[in-house]
């Protein structure tokens, strides 16, 4: 008997084979046992132990190569070849199968064969056959073999929740293409499911095939042909384990589909047959990174669908930089170690969409996520591509950038500030943890943060106090109470010149650095700067751009712009622009914030050091400058006391003032009598910041205690809490006098003195732990020494008080305490000085300047108090001679009281001031 040579594809039943030949698996025949027939697999349903039969054949054959011999064929319809079998083992089929009992003989069999041969292979299977009969082998067992086999799943979603994590046995009966096939999955021993399953993680080329609305055939994709074969020839009729992952937007299932070896998404793509596919990023998890891997070996080695790639030339290594600015929630500025500052795009995310009204909210506050996580941090980055320049935007670097080993664009999708781009197959300008990022955004999305929850964020709306001079000397009311304001830096208009945000306050505002002068940068690209304007800027641009700042504010311009200090990182800003030579010190400022001797300390460090603007710097010019300042000084003369401090013109020093300087803030002029409110800078003022901190959360974490009512008014000369008008904030107070039929109090606030008339309800009493007994009112009672001023409500007096409220109010200065008059509540009589820490002069003062302009006069006569009467008398001591000198100017001038000539005697001057 001649035996020819064949590879077993599968097996159609218990007595049927598809064969292939060995070096040509394309070229197929199928053959079926001779004499024999098997219970038949039907879509109606199976007849019993049709399954177990063509398993027992499966196992036994499915892969293998074999010998055959054909005995017989039926030319009807299909060409079918009847014949037996040999195994690699020695068996023959069908005699195996029969002594088995899976197979039976036919009712027909020898009918058309009636040779030796077939006789004595009849003879043999009877005989076999009666055996198995008697064992109740097989299909002779006579109870059981129905399995329930569904070829449809009614509720996919439904049968994935049940199966999840879940490792089944299957059958692949079908390979339809590299990616899918049809699989008998044994549900239980007598239920199976047999449904077309995806492969997990894959997208595979697809096969030729017939389109179904024209009848038309489409080729194969390229490799498609391949891949299928490369599936087929390991995996058809193969027993594999399933684990169903999820459902397709079609319905069918996504599936991982293990043999023995391994995945088979990992063993093709590593083939170059397939491609990692997104979408199932986010079922696999952790099981997609060998994927990649596994696509990334065919892309190096340009293998299969991979012939002719050309990877993305990615950085190898990691560089260090800083984050200089965040753009968007997806964009920032880093600066190398060589001081280069590039834009990056955040490898793989997208800051919530502008466009779309559910994610536009979200904007502010990723990008704030962002800030405060990376602004002037130090971070690593690596370069994962470009993308090209497109729809109006410039070509872009692609990056992951990492800060303490934490990915940045995984820290934003995780909190939901920021969504996962879905790129095109082809785009590999992608960040390496792409399957991560998707995985976090599904989480991110199912836990609804960020930008997935359903409830907007609430709007923060900030108000540009700088728009007007008004707003702005509002809100500097409320600002200058406060020390060390918390600030970020939303723009840097030039070394000295800033846009801010005080969230707190819901504030915005310009903010401009006192006491000193930095050179002006070029506004625009025509415009030219001052020499190391830009390098100034820059300087600003590196160390405050978009940091968390703190502020004292010391006033306001001219054009709404707040004046003070800024610290960043606890520094005075100001002093290292001084340092660096980017800045220089304006004398006068300097004097009056009390920073002189710091700032011109920075300064001359900054001229020693030849930095910047002093890189020339004369020495020698210094000090022909002061000899000339020297020659002109209009104090020349007057003896110098404490500290420098002048005290008396003269060399007859009786009658002499005492020198008592005192650091003091004034908090209030009296509108009426241009007395001041004043406290004394130090452990007081420490001591009342801190009760103040705690007096305000007090109030705001019990919002609704009894406040005093008419069953319960308050009473003159009671201490009471009470809320300000003006920036609706708790202060201590004192109530002066009740007006029972309005229901209200006018009241004065014992730590600032000024006063107001305000209702019953807006007051509460004041808590024990915050009485005077803690800390005593800080307010103190002070007038101007030597001074008079025209009667209240005259234009004059109107002119001295914003005068005052200009130059004094809600400013640190140095005054000297002249006089203390203990029998009128300890009021104390000062000479203010205008040089503040760094004062040189008694008689550079705010008494002299309002004497210069007219606004107030020496007092004379009766209208001086007893004490000052010694002074004031004949020449006076040399504060009073110079007071008196800028009188006399003033009277030259025609300035303020002094406008229709001298005033004359006391009546005539009474009569003037009306």
């Amino acid at each position: 008997m001649v035996l020819s040579q064949a590879k077993v594809k599968s097996v159609l039943s218990g007595d049927t084979l598809i064969l292939t030949a060995v070096n040509n698996p394309n070229q197929e025949r199928t053959l079926s046992l001779a004499y024999v027939s098997a219970p038949r697999l039907r879509r109606e349903g199976d007849e019993p132990f049709a399954f177990e039969s063509r398993d027992w054949l499966r196992r036994l054959v499915v892969g293998k190569v074999i010998q055959f011999n054909v005995f017989y064929s039926i030319p009807t319809g299909v060409k079918r070849e009847y014949g037996v079998v040999m195994l690699q083992g020695g068996q023959r089929l069908p005699d195996f199968g029969v002594s088995e009992g899976w197979l039976k003989l036919r009712d027909d069999a020898g009918k058309r064969d009636e040779t030796e041969e077939a006789k004595a292979i009849l003879e043999k299977l009877e005989l076999e056959e009666a055996k198995a009969k008697a064992d109740s082998k097989g299909v002779w067992t006579g109870n059981g073999g129905r399995i329930e086999n569904s070829y449809e799943i009614p509720d996919p979603q439904a049968f994935v929740e049940e199966c999840k994590g879940k490792s089944m046995d299957g059958i692949v009966e079908r390979v339809l293409s590299g990616d899918r096939m049809i699989i008998r999955i044994l549900t239980s021993p007598t239920k199976h499911v047999q449904t077309l399953v995806l492969v997990a993680g894959i997208r595979a080329p697809a096969t030729k095939r017939t389109n179904v609305s024209d009848g038309k055939e489409q080729a194969a994709e390229p490799y498609g042909a391949e891949s299928h074969q490369f599936v087929e020839a390991r995996l058809l009729q193969r027993n594999v384990k399933v684990e169903v992952l999820g459902v397709s937007p079609q319905g069918q299932l996504i599936c991982n589909v293990k043999h023995p070896n391994g995945s088979i998404a990992e063993f093709l793509l590593k083939a170059g047959l397939a491609r990692c596919t997104d979408h199932h990023s986010t079922l696999l998890g952790g099981s997609m990174a060998p994927l990649r891997q596994a696509e990334k070996h065919a892309k190096d080695s340009k293998i299969g669908v991979f012939q002719g790639h050309t990877g993305a030339k990615s950085s190898s290594t990691d560089t260090d930089a800083v984050i200089t600015r965040v753009q968007t929630a997806d964009t920032v500025y880093v600066r190398n170690k060589n001081g280069v500052e590039k834009r990056l795009n955040l490898s793989s995310v997208r800051q919530p969409k502008p466009t779309d009204p559910k994610q536009s909210p979200f904007q502010a506050d990723a990008k704030e996520f962002l800030r405060k996580r990376l602004i002037g941090k130090h971070v690593k980055v690596s370069i994962d591509g470009k993308k090209p320049a497109s729809d109006g935007y410039e070509e872009r670097e692609v990056a992951t950038i990492t800060s303490n080993n934490k990915n940045i664009a995984l820290t934003l999708v995780e909190a939901g500030y920021a969504s996962v781009i879905r790129h095109r197959r082809d785009d590999d300008d992608r960040s390496p943890y792409y399957d991560e990022l998707l995985a976090a955004e599904e989480a991110a999305q199912k836990d609804e943060k960020g930008m997935w929850s359903p409830k907007p964020p609430a709007a923060k709306q900030y108000v540009d106090y700088s728009e007007s001079v008004q707003k702005a000397k509002v809100q500097s009311s409320v600002l200058m109470r406060q020390k060390k304001v918390p600030a970020v830096v939303d723009f840097v208009k030039s070394a000295s010149r800033f846009t801010l945000l005080i969230p707190r306050e819901n504030a915005k505002l310009t903010f401009v650095l006192s006491s000193i002068r930095a050179p002006r940068s070029a506004r625009n690209p025509t415009d030219s700067s001052e020499p190391f304007g830009q390098e100034a800027h820059d300087f600003a641009n590196r160390r405050c751009m978009q940091r968390d700042v703190e502020i004292d504010v010391e006033g306001t311009d001219k054009v709404g712009g707040f004046i003070g200090a800024l610290y960043i990182n606890r520094e005075n800003f100001a002093k290292l622009l001084l340092e660096e030579g980017f800045a220089s010190v304006h004398a006068y400022s300097a004097e009056q914030s009390g920073s002189a001797t710091e700032y011109f300390a920075a300064e001359k460090k900054a001229k020693e050091g030849r930095k910047g603007m002093w890189h020339d710097w004369d020495p020698s010019k210094d000090d022909v400058d002061a000899d000339t300042d020297a020659k002109d000084d209009p104090t020349d003369g007057v003896e110098k006391g404490v500290n420098g401090l002048s005290v008396n013109g003269s060399s007859q020093s009786p009658p002499t003032l005492k020198t008592d300087f005192r650091d003091i803030l004034v908090t209030h002029v009296d509108p009426e009598t241009l007395r001041l409110k004043i406290q004394m800078v130090g452990p007081g003022t420490s001591n009342l910041t801190n009760l103040m901190s705690s007096f305000r959360s007090h109030h705001t974490s019990n919002p609704t205690p009894k406040s005093l009512s008419a069953d319960a008014p308050p009473k003159a000369g009671e201490y009471v809490s009470a809320l300000f008008g003006a920036d609706k904030t708790w202060y201590r107070a004192r109530v002066r006098r009740n007006d029972r039929e309005k229901k209200e109090s006018e009241i004065v606030y014992i730590d600032y003195g000024n006063e107001e008339k305000v209702p019953w309800k807006t007051l509460r009493p004041l808590p024990d732990k915050f009485n005077i007994s803690v800390l005593k009112a800080q307010a103190q009672d002070a007038a101007f020494s030597f001074l008079s001023f025209a009667k209240p409500g005259s234009e004059y007096a109107a002119d001295a008080l914003r005068f005052l409220e200009q130059e004094v109010m809600e400013r640190e200065m140095v005054a000297n305490v002249d006089f203390t008059d203990v029998k009128d509540n300890g009021l104390m009589y000062l000479t203010v000085l205008m040089g503040g820490g760094k004062a040189t002069s008694m008689t550079e003062s705010v008494n002299a300047e309002l004497c210069a302009e007219g606004l107030a006069n020496v007092s004379r006569g009766k209208k001086a108090k007893g004490w000052e009467r010694k002074f004031v008398d004949g020449e006076g001591v040399g504060v009073v001679k110079f007071l008196k000198q800028k009188e006399e100017e003033a009277k030259g001038a025609r300035r303020g009281i002094w406008e229709y000539g001298d005033l004359g005697d006391e009546d005539e001057e009474d009569d003037r001031r009306r």
